[in-house]
């Protein structure tokens, strides 16, 4: 993970933390599982999965997006990165029924 992937990372657990005080975000839940992504967000009874990349251009690893795609149809899960940053939030608090 680059520094600049680990800052926004570090920026985006504060800010689900502050937005939903009753959440757990769990980083990295999947290290020892290649391509997991970086982070579960708990809620209540839910749960959204995110992949954090540094951007929008920024490669997938092995796995990445296979796992993505078989979360995402479990329930949530999603790629963030600076250029959609904002869209992602609003698109999990929306899928724990919360609006900004």
């Amino acid at each position: 993970m680059t520094k600049l992937e680990a800052e926004f990372q570090a920026k985006l657990v504060k800010e689900f933390e502050e937005l939903l005080p009753e959440c757990m975000v769990l980083v990295k839940p999947g290290y020892y599982i290649q391509g997991f992504p970086d982070l579960m967000i708990l809620y209540k009874n839910q749960w959204v999965a995110l992949e954090v990349k540094r951007s929008a251009s920024a490669p997938y690893e092995v796995n990445q997006e296979w796992y993505l795609n078989e979360l995402n149809q479990m329930g949530y899960a999603a790629t963030i990165y600076p250029e959609n940053c904002k869209e992602i939030i609003d698109e999990v608090l929306q899928s724990f029924g919360i609006s900004r």
